[in-house]
């Protein structure tokens, strides 16, 4: 049996499909799946289903999938205690970053990790704080930044960047530096789902207040809210880093939320049973430096 085969197996399993795993592999989707079939035929079981929504596990592939995460962690673990030896970060860190953030800074992080630590590898994954929380939890993220987390026994957690949600409206708006909470509450809003962080920082701080928020539209990408408030559709809140993002200078109107200010924390977050090696504490060091250097 291939490590590189089980390997590859994992990140299958963990993704849900083939073509999102080739990519983080950086591999084309038919050799890995000629991997992935090599295993099955050489274990003499299916271990994945097949389906036009990606791929289910078998109950051997089940079973499959955790021995293969303790065996990759093993191994893992030895490369990076040899490095440790030798005084430099080895191993691979997966980070898990909010999809907003992560069109801001992940190719800095990648560019400035190859340069500083060329003996290790990085893999960065997109998703929703709550998601990278879950990930981080189950060990499949190594390192997370996640916005206004609750507190997790599982987890640690540290905060990075504070930032005051703001009022984005289109570029022909009446600019005002400030906006009350009240105000907002009377505007048409395109918001995403209540499980994205801003959502519940605005709904909350509406409710304490005794307002009611009016949700006009509910779109759960930052990019896509966007360009729905310069055609003209509602407002959004959001942090100015986020709309910087996405847009470039005069495209829209931001206006900081107050009565009550309201802010949005990012926070550092990884597994609380994780031993922090070097590479580990050189990738957060380095989030952190970028988050840093982007505050607006």
């Amino acid at each position: 049996m291939d490590i590189k085969q089980i390997e590859y197996f994992v990140q299958v399993a963990n993704t849900g499909s083939f073509s999102r795993a080739a990519d983080l592999l950086g591999m084309t989707q038919p050799a890995l799946s000629r991997q992935v079939r090599a295993l099955e035929v050489e274990l003499r079981e299916t271990l994945l289903l097949r389906n036009g929504r990606g791929v289910a596990l078998t109950e051997p592939g089940r079973q499959l999938l955790a021995r293969g995460r303790e065996i990759l962690k093993l191994m893992q673990e030895a490369r990076q205690e040899l490095g440790a030896l030798r005084g430099e970060p080895v191993g691979q860190i997966v980070i898990g970053l909010p999809p907003s953030l992560a069109r801001r800074i992940t190719v800095q992080l990648i560019e400035r990790f190859q340069r500083e630590m060329p003996r290790a590898k990085l893999a960065v994954v997109e998703g929703f704080s709550s998601h990278i929380g879950e990930w981080l939890s189950a060990g499949r993220v190594d390192l997370g930044l996640v916005y206004n987390p609750e507190p997790h026994p599982n987890l640690e957690q540290e905060p990075v960047l504070e930032e005051k949600l703001c009022l984005v409206g289109p570029p022909d708006l009446v600019h005002r530096a400030e906006v009350s909470l009240a105000e907002v509450a009377g505007l048409p809003l395109v918001m995403p789902q209540w499980g994205h962080s801003f959502r519940r920082l605005m709904e909350t701080q509406a409710m304490l207040a005794g307002l009611k928020l009016h949700i006009a539209w509910e779109v759960s990408s930052v990019p896509t809210i966007l360009d729905m408030v310069r055609r003209g559709h509602g407002h959004a809140a959001l942090t100015g880093s986020a709309v910087a993002a996405g847009t470039s200078p005069g495209e829209l109107t931001l206006a900081t939320i107050v009565e009550p200010s309201i802010s949005s924390i990012l926070c550092m977050a990884w597994s609380a049973q994780r031993r922090r090696d070097a590479l580990h504490l050189r990738a957060a060091a380095m989030l952190k430096q970028l988050c840093q250097a982007g505050e607006t």
